[in-house]
């Protein structure tokens, strides 16, 4: 969801040590320089390379952005993985995870061609940025007020409501509610590092 985001360049102060090493042997994997992977992630090469080395930590939502660049998921960037591609998930499996205030359970299986994720999103999160991508994505309303901007539409989603749409549409999203939205959320991954991505921009 090319320009240069501040936004996506914030500290986060939550730990997650064994994301830097991963995101190095990843980017390394799929033959990219530190220099075109950030202008793809919207980040500048020093402050990617702060990631890679632990001196920073990546939000909730750089993690999507860099997952889609490298082909792969969340769960895989945090090192969560399921024996044998297990099609059931249970309740005391799905542990939370934290970043930059975004709060996200795994509810699906890695290795898939779409993840599944129960997010909580703390208010105002995104409220200014734009994301276009190739894809799908569709989320539904748990608890809460979301406000959904598709293209030049805006729509405000309570409590069962749910929105399937094609991520190349400019899309952004942002807790209306003081107490953030819990929602579920489902993408579609991308297989490939050449192809399309997730690009954040100002509008």
């Amino acid at each position: 969801m090319d320009g240069m985001t501040p936004r996506l360049e914030e500290e986060a102060t939550d730990g997650l040590p064994s994301v830097a090493p991963r995101l190095r042997d990843l980017r390394r994997h799929s033959a990219l320089t530190l220099e075109a992977t950030a202008r793809r992630a919207g980040l500048s090469p020093a402050h990617l390379s702060r990631l890679e080395t632990g001196h920073r930590q990546p939000s909730l939502p750089m993690l999507l952005t860099l997952a889609r660049i490298y082909g792969t998921t969340v769960s895989a960037l945090l090192g969560e993985s399921a024996p044998d591609r297990e099609a059931v998930l249970r309740a005391d499996e799905a542990q939370a995870t934290e970043a930059d205030g975004w709060t996200y359970h795994r509810a699906g299986g890695p290795g898939r061609a779409m993840q599944a994720l129960r997010v909580h999103v703390p208010h105002g999160a995104q409220g200014d940025l734009v994301r276009v991508h190739p894809g799908e994505e569709w989320l539904y309303i748990l608890s809460g007020e979301l406000r959904l901007v598709l293209g030049e539409s805006v729509h405000r989603l309570a409590v069962g409501d749910s929105a399937h749409f094609d991520s190349l549409t400019p899309h952004r999203i942002a807790a209306v509610t003081a107490d953030g939205v819990d929602l579920l959320f489902v993408h579609t991954l991308l297989q490939s590092a050449t192809a399309g991505l997730c690009l954040p921009q100002e509008i």
